[in-house]
């Protein structure tokens, strides 16, 4: 740190916790300093001299949330708006916490578009777009309007409710090597198809002797259903999210 004279310390540096160069840049006596963090923000803050000199100056824009996310300068709160902080939070764990990549490998090699880094931006487009249905969960989805989408970003999410949501898990990490709603029926020999509904219950509908065809018939009581959903809920979601399930097509390699 570079010393300068206790009448006018502007220009002095120092380092806050998290690692940021800050410099004094205006001096009103030890009570009221102003500090900016040399980044590429820029941020500026009054602060008591004793919290620069021992660094306990908080950057607005230090990467503090798994290693990329920061609240930024700005009108939202990350105490007072706690739903979209949760969200917002939730997301960059699901995309940059190991431990939680660990544990849920479905989330490996999603990334969160770089605006969305600054809560600032998040918040706003979550007032803009957060819906609520009475009694239901809401889930932010990143590849229900486009699918097999890794990037969670203002174009590609949307909010669902969780039955919704719930009806495009795959489990293919834990189902084998069999296509989504096939499995083995090892007594009578051939191959059991079964399809899961917006309540979680599963329905059974045949057994066929290849592969194929019992995927087939999955296939096409699974669109069927989602499409049923879909005029369920067509006037409580938006448009592109009602017409994105209407159109999803079921894939042999889901």
């Amino acid at each position: 740190m570079r010393k300068t004279n206790n009448k006018n310390r502007i220009g002095e540096e120092n380092y806050n916790t998290n690692g940021t160069l800050m410099k004094i840049i205006e001096y009103n006596g030890w009570k009221d300093v102003v500090v900016e963090f040399q980044d590429d923000y820029k941020y500026q803050t009054h602060v008591i001299y004793t919290n620069f000199k021992n660094g306990q100056v908080k950057n607005l824009y230090d990467k503090e949330i798994f290693g990329i996310g920061f609240i930024g300068k700005g009108i939202y709160n990350h105490q007072k708006d706690k739903k979209a902080y949760n969200v917002w939070r939730s997301m960059l764990q699901r995309c940059y916490d190991p431990y939680y990549i660990n544990q849920f490998p479905t989330y490996k090699d999603c990334i969160v578009i770089e605006e969305w880094h600054n809560f600032q931006n998040f918040a706003k487009w979550f007032y803009d777009n957060y819906y609520e249905i009475s009694n239901e969960k809401m889930c932010l989805d990143k590849d229900i309007l486009y699918k097999g989408n890794k990037i969670y970003s203002p174009n590609t999410c949307c909010f669902v409710p969780n039955k919704i949501n719930m009806l495009f898990v795959t489990n293919k990490n834990k189902r084998g090597n069999l296509p989504v709603g096939v499995s083995q029926k090892c007594k009578a020999g051939g191959y059991q198809c079964t399809c899961s509904t917006i309540n979680g219950n599963i329905i059974y509908l045949s057994t066929f002797k290849n592969i194929r065809s019992a995927w087939l018939m999955y296939k096409m009581n699974k669109e069927l259903i989602i499409q049923s959903v879909a005029d369920e809920y067509k006037d409580l979601i938006p448009k592109k999210l009602y017409l994105a399930m209407y159109n999803y097509k079921v894939e042999i390699s889901d």
